[in-house]
């Protein structure tokens, strides 16, 4: 249906849509990337190239970079994907305004991790060619993709970009309901919620909440989901577990206070070099190599699938 021409437009040249612009080009496709700031223009072309290079692919398309998206040929995109910072005015207005300049045909898909498309495109003559289209970062070595549709989106389109993505060397998932966080991002914060509980309780710190998560049941999961794997232990051992456990779990309908201290201190992570936490910029260097080495290792396992 769609694909004759491969040229893909990237709204926003941030570290998601570079990494997204490799994504595209490993598999051939010409990529355009609209970036106002001046800073990231520069830094772009060093961080595409290597991404390709992580990526390992024996195909290589045409990369483009335009300090503004009217400066994108739109005769030519077959695809568009938004990836501006996750600000809800922000991205509907780049929907308005990409749904002015592409043709009517092309899907119009947003890589936002938690706001809706529906809301996104919300008041927008053609919302049935917009999808969410979520990638995690780091974009071009995690397989997943949500490919998610709103109560408007054609089915078939979605599942012409579900195709697509396979087509990328993606691991796609189609999210039939347009859901706050979708599918993945649910499963992560329901993790996420028990695991800062644990912290802020005083029943273990952040390194064995971590070690729990990578040494026991999270090792797993490169071979098996986790419905596969209960399958493999047994129904009834989970249902059993259950009715002693989830009682007591944790069920906070906002975040907790330990979090939300840890941000108004601002207490952001790497980029402020305290978090869980504390950084020096020498273990963030070795950190986010040993991280990408890893990544890479286990993305060649998961390839022999």
């Amino acid at each position: 249906m769609f694909w004759k021409k491969k040229q893909a437009a990237i709204i926003g040249g941030g570290i998601m849509g570079g990494d997204i612009a490799a994504v595209f080009a490993a598999g051939g496709w010409s990529v355009h990337i609209a970036e106002p700031s001046p800073n990231s223009r520069e830094d772009l072309p060093g961080r595409f190239h290597s991404a390709m290079d992580k990526i390992r692919s024996n195909k290589q398309g045409e990369f483009f970079i335009y300090p503004a998206i009217e400066e994108i040929p739109w005769e030519k995109i077959e695809m568009a994907v938004e990836c501006v910072p996750e600000k809800l005015e922000l991205k509907q207005k780049v929907f308005a305004r990409m749904e002015e300049l592409s043709r009517a045909q092309i899907p119009l898909t947003s890589n936002s991790s938690g706001f809706p498309i529906g809301g996104i495109g919300k008041g927008l003559r053609s919302q049935s060619r917009m999808l969410g289209l979520h990638f995690f970062m780091p974009a071009h070595l995690a397989p997943l993709v949500e490919v998610i549709r709103s109560a408007a989106t054609e089915p078939e389109l979605a599942k012409e970009v579900y195709a697509l993505m396979m087509e990328l060397g993606k691991k796609p998932v189609l999210v039939g309901k347009d859901i706050p966080g979708f599918l993945a991002n649910r499963i992560q914060h329901a993790l996420m919620r028990e695991a800062l509980s644990l912290v802020e309780k005083g029943i273990a710190s952040p390194e064995d909440v971590d070690d729990a998560v990578r040494y026991g049941f999270g090792f797993r999961y490169i071979a098996a989901g986790p419905l596969r794997q209960k399958d493999l232990t047994g129904l009834d051992t989970q249902y059993s577990a259950g009715v002693a456990i989830y009682p007591d779990l944790c069920n906070d309908s906002s975040p907790n206070a330990y979090i939300r201290k840890k941000v108004e201190a601002g207490h952001l992570g790497i980029k402020a070099k305290k978090g869980f936490y504390d950084w020096t910029r020498p273990q963030i260097e070795e950190f986010k190599a040993k991280y990408e080495m890893k990544l890479v290792k286990a993305l060649d396992v998961m390839r022999d699938e």
